[in-house]
């Protein structure tokens, strides 16, 4: 099925770039463009950019740039038409389908034919869970003696897989499902004398990413055989990468964005629990080792993190190395400790959703008291020895936070819980920090000499590009620029900016083969009646021809009109006569376009011995000079004689 072309205008129209990008990064205004920290990069330093009157968002730490519809995709790694969805739902628009043809279908690329195939899988061990009665016996009887409701098995899609070695293969065959996509996507294991299911007899947790579609799945066992690890997990694909997702973020995000909080903690089992708790800003890192990646989508909701810990000492003073990536990605980190024996799922369902909320509130210590409790036993006594050495473990996770106001806090939080003096605490800190910024001041040499010594040519450039090349390539660009920044604006009574240019530039050949083609566009754009602007020359088809487009529109560098007043500085923007400033344009470009001919034209007639054809290359040559003289004189330029 496709969205049909009403419905993706519809969105296109209804889609705010301002409120879509605002539910993902806190933008204050800047001049007539709205700013931000790059939810690309771990940036300090805001350089992501908004324009809502040309409904486009341009990140300079990135490069990445777009419109609504791009931003979502980037953001979320979805494809076109999960966007377009993710944006008919914000804005309560009916999406309205159409067949595909079998053309289409056929070129549907392999990225989209795994959502495909795991989304369908995620429906059949949802189904057999439900519907078939190994699945009801075996595999709901299991999440019911669990605890979990229906309602909480429906809303994470649990399901089960048969104890067959096909059970699913065949159904997805019988669907049209080709066996090499069923591979692809870690559904089906192929042998040299065999093809078989991965996931047989096993209760089913699919692994959704942010807009909701299965991605992968985990798989835990029922019966005691050792023989069988307790749970298998998907392999990774083109569209799962274990590193980059964290479990349960796609029913979370929007309570963690409104708790301004995310519990971590270890299991599948864990997050469900902890959602029929009535706690529902709570992810998994899945049992693998916390990666940036996570961090990074988790810090796109919140710069709050609890992690959660059972009571095993060994496990957390394993998983420090996770909290300590958290403080580098300049996150607040606090922990809680349950009771020995318990773990978030046993814990939450051993109490009322009231007291596990309270005990979780309660009991979230911020992370030096609980670095400085787990590593002195409870905050028992320890010899000097021992406490030289929590003293130089609590400080080396100090000296990662990039804040230097938050480390001062923490030391100074350090220095009352260790009874020792605050200077003493800064001095080693100061140690840890000079010797940091060595190590990264000589990785940056290392990388600077690696990219000098591969950009470096080792033989001359034979071949020199003339700086006529140059030239035309800059005003090739301040035509298409003027074109997309004011096209819709008007250059007479009866003509736009846009139709002055397309009517002006017609018969002109463009050396950047790209701004040929956006001129074009708008060419048909204006023959159809439409209206000229940047997002039409914007989104996820021709991601080339955005990239060209946002790069010539004004997001970053602006004068505002109080800066103007406070140094009393006069300055004429090309905007207050735009007739005169894109005349000016035009006329530049042909200029170049004229020089060009007049090289050439020259360049003909020294090698070109014969005597008619040498005096009618003259009389062309003649006519681009006088051509050319007449422009210059428009433009104000002096020509000697």
């Amino acid at each position: 099925m496709a969205i049909s072309n009403e419905t993706i205008n519809e969105i296109k129209t209804r889609a705010d770039i301002l409120e879509v990008v605002g539910d993902f990064v806190d933008l204050k205004k800047a001049g007539s463009s709205y700013r931000g920290l790059s939810p690309f990069t771990n940036e300090k330093t805001p350089s992501f950019y908004v324009s809502p009157s040309k409904e486009i968002y341009k990140c300079f730490s990135s490069g990445k740039g777009g419109d609504a519809i791009s931003f979502i995709m980037e953001l979320e790694g979805i494809n076109y038409i999960e966007a377009l969805k993710y944006l008919a739902n914000k804005y309560g628009i009916e999406v309205e389908e159409e067949e595909q043809t079998d053309e289409q279908i056929q070129a549907q690329n392999e990225r989209e034919s795994l959502f495909i195939i795991l989304n369908f899988a995620k429906d059949y061990f949802v189904e057999t869970l439900w519907e078939h009665e190994e699945g009801k016996s075996i595999g709901l009887s299991y999440f019911k003696e669990r605890g979990f409701s229906e309602e909480t098995i429906r809303k994470f899609d649990l399901g089960y897989s048969l104890d067959t070695w096909d059970g699913f293969m065949k159904a997805a065959e019988k669907k049209g499902f080709k066996r090499e996509i069923m591979e692809k996507a870690g559904l089906i294991l192929a042998s040299e004398n065999k093809t078989y299911d991965r996931f047989r007899g096993r209760v089913m947790f699919p692994i959704h990413n942010v807009a909701g579609k299965a991605i992968a799945f985990g798989a835990r066992i029922l019966t005691n055989n050792k023989k069988q690890p307790k749970y298998i997990n998907s392999p990774e694909t083109e569209v799962y990468h274990k590193s980059n997702i964290v479990y349960g973020i796609h029913q979370a995000k929007k309570e963690i964005r409104n708790a301004d909080l995310c519990y971590l903690v270890e299991g599948y089992t864990d997050v469900i629990s902890m959602h029929q708790s009535g706690v529902e800003n709570v992810v998994s890192s899945s049992g693998t080792s916390l990666t940036k990646e996570q961090i990074q989508l988790i810090g796109r909701y919140t710069k709050n993190i609890t992690v959660l810990y059972d009571g095993d000492n060994a496990g957390i003073k394993a998983s420090f190395r996770g909290i300590d990536l958290i403080l580098e990605h300049d996150l607040d980190v606090k922990a809680v400790v349950f009771p020995e024996g318990e773990d978030p799922d046993s814990f939450s369902r051993s109490m009322s959703s009231e007291a596990f909320t309270d005990y979780l509130k309660e009991n979230a210590k911020d992370f030096i008291t609980f670095k400085t409790n787990v590593l002195t036993d409870g905050g028992k006594k320890v010899d000097p020895a021992s406490k030289v050495q929590v003293i130089r473990d609590v400080i080396a996770s100090i000296a990662l936070i990039p804040d230097g106001i938050k480390r001062s806090v923490y030391i100074q939080s350090c220095a009352h819980q260790l009874d020792i003096e605050e200077q003493v605490l800064l001095s080693e800190l100061n140690k840890l920090l000079i010797t940091k910024q060595q190590k990264e001041s000589q990785q940056r040499f290392r990388e600077n000499e690696q990219v000098e010594a591969a950009n470096y040519p080792p033989e001359p450039v034979q071949e020199e590009v003339k700086e006529t090349q140059y030239a035309s390539f800059y005003v090739e660009r301040e035509t298409l620029r003027m074109l997309v920044n004011y096209g819709a604006e008007a250059f007479d009574e009866e003509t736009t900016i846009a139709q002055f240019i397309v009517d002006e530039t017609g018969d002109i050949s463009f050396q950047d083969p790209m701004i040929g083609k956006a001129i074009g566009m708008a060419g048909s754009m204006l023959e159809a009646g439409q209206k000229i602007g940047p997002d039409q020359f914007i989104g996820p088809q021709d991601p080339n021809m955005s990239q060209l487009v946002i790069d010539m529109l004004e997001l970053k560098h602006f004068i505002s009109d109080g800066w103007k007043d406070k140094h009393k500085i006069d300055t004429v923007h090309e905007s207050e006569d735009l007739p005169e400033a894109t005349f000016k344009v035009v006329l530049r470009l042909k200029r170049k376009k004229l020089e060009e001919l007049l090289i050439k034209t020259e360049e003909d007639l020294k090698s070109n011995k014969n005597p008619l054809e040498q005096d009618e290359l003259m009389k062309i040559y003649i006519h681009y000079k006088r051509l050319f003289d007449e422009v210059g004189k428009q433009l104000g330029i002096v020509v000697a004689k």
